[in-house]
């Protein structure tokens, strides 16, 4: 099974996000889009549940996709 992440903060989701998900869910047999939740963004124009659901709806017709949410770094690494 070949699997992707796209991670991004999606403030707000645009077009552009939605294409390059549309392809990259039929290059992949899951995607997983990772919502960050950036902290040195002091005023974002959504929330970090509005920007999920907004990417649920969008993404709705697309099988292989999961949204999912995440804070801080999305890799840690231990030295």
């Amino acid at each position: 099974m070949k699997a992707a992440i796209y991670p991004g903060t999606f403030d707000p989701p645009t077009l552009g996000h939605l294409n390059v998900i549309q392809r990259a869910a039929s290059k992949f047999d899951r995607l997983v889009i990772a919502v960050g939740e950036n902290s040195d963004k002091h005023s974002p124009s959504f929330s970090l549940e509005e920007r999920v659901q907004f990417l649920k709806t969008i993404t709705k017709d697309i099988p292989n996709i999961e949204i999912a949410s995440f804070q801080g770094l999305l890799v840690r690494a231990s030295a």
